[in-house]
């Protein structure tokens, strides 16, 4: 499955729950997202917190999962293709001179 077709079942799942609505309680707004985006990065960092190596492997995994699906939802709400974007920031690092 590539990024357009996870976007469009997250797109799915949104709809599902009504979240598309300007009634919902998590309306899917750039600004929504980006808080919630940055909050699930956040929980991210507890899979390390005091310690290096990951605790639970399966809950690490659906953190990650649901930093994937709100930075998807950000992007199809903001009107940016991803896969372009990410394609685009790979070419500009490549130019870019890096530590070693």
């Amino acid at each position: 499955m590539d990024i357009a077709q996870l976007t469009e079942e997250m797109q799915k799942f949104v709809q599902s729950k009504g979240w598309l609505e300007p009634e919902s309680k998590r309306l899917q707004t750039p600004r929504n997202l980006a808080v919630s985006l940055s909050l699930e990065a956040a929980e991210i960092l507890e899979h390390f917190q005091w310690r290096e190596e990951l605790k639970d492997k399966d809950e690490f995994a659906g953190e990650l999962a649901d930093v994937a699906l709100y930075l998807l939802q950000l992007a199809s709400v903001t009107g940016i293709n991803l896969e372009t974007a990410i394609l685009n920031k790979l070419k500009t690092n490549e130019s870019r001179e890096w530590d070693k």
